[in-house]
């Protein structure tokens, strides 16, 4: 790949974990930069552990060469939420584009089971045409704000939300405009789907509106016990459903071809949440990078 066009950072959710906290609590925020330093990449998505200040942030990672890419935001525009989220869209979009960073990952939580006890497979939530319609008109809403800044808008389509499959992924990009973005991550849709092509399809079919992009690979057997058994997505995660690229079920190397022949600008982010007592970080981190390497030339 363009090492122009492409830079590599990595999410600090394979240190600790934002949703489950005691995964990971030992690990300061200054080991987690230091060590994604040290692995070998330039850019890094915020944690829960990070300092929101950019006075404070910006000298602390750019000592260690690493620069902001992205930051989770949740919207709550199907639940009829609209004001409180733009509001705190703002004050997420102005956060970001201190600190350098161009591109905001959204993901639709409205009715979201990814955080519960509840059956990531059987119980995922099913959007009313009204719920799409709130959605969509919410995002292009976003878009707009962030466009006023130099900044894009993407949605970050997840295991247990509404936005979630390929059909429901066509369905918001066909509701949106076109400076609304996919944020594309190889680990869900794989995981939803369970089909290396199902995850390519997606990749092409919206490739021209892909504006961000997860890697995270995916074991097999924990998805079949996930589903065997009714486990919710956070189950899944502490028993080791997701991991770095080269270290489960994925074929990452026609997704770098196909952003590389469609000359995709942006950034590419390991983002593979795991038990850090079980998966140390920085080994992870490491292997991550020796793949990408090898099989993007990155």
């Amino acid at each position: 790949m363009n090492k122009e066009n492409v830079k590599l950072a990595i999410a600090p959710i394979g240190w600790t974990n934002d949703d489950m906290p005691d995964l990971g609590k030992e690990n300061t925020f200054q080991q987690t930069v230091s060590e994604m330093a040290l692995a070998g990449f330039t850019g890094s998505e915020v944690g829960s552990k990070y300092p929101r200040d950019p006075a404070i942030l910006k000298p602390m990672l750019d000592i260690r060469g690493i620069e902001i890419c992205n930051a989770w935001f949740s919207t709550f525009f199907a639940n009829g939420d609209k004001a409180k989220t733009i509001d705190e869209f703002v004050n997420h979009m102005n956060f970001l584009h201190a600190m350098g960073a161009r591109v905001i990952g959204c993901s639709e939580q409205s009715k979201s089971i990814q955080g519960t006890t509840l059956a990531v497979f059987e119980q995922k939530p099913v959007f009313s045409d009204e719920e799409w319609r709130l959605t969509a008109e919410g995002y292009n809403e976003l878009a707009q704000l962030a466009a006023e800044k130099g900044m894009r808008v993407t949605l970050h389509h997840h295991m247990g939300t509404g936005i979630q499959t390929p059909e429901e992924i066509d369905r918001f990009m066909a509701l949106t405009h076109d400076n609304v973005g996919l944020l594309y991550d190889t680990g869900h849709i794989y995981y939803s789907e369970g089909s290396q092509q199902a995850m390519l399809d997606v990749l092409t079919t919206h490739l021209p509106r892909i504006f961000h992009v997860h890697l995270k690979d995916v074991r097999d057997e924990v998805v079949a016990e996930v589903r065997e058994n009714s486990l919710s997505f956070l189950d899944g995660v502490k028993k080791g459903t997701f991991t770095v690229p080269g270290d489960g079920a994925i074929d990452f190397a026609p997704v770098f071809k196909i952003l590389d022949d469609a000359g995709y600008k942006g950034w590419m982010v390991v983002e593979a949440e795991q038990d850090p007592a079980i998966a140390n970080p920085f080994e992870y981190a490491v292997k991550a990078r020796d793949y990408i390497r090898e099989h993007a030339g990155l």
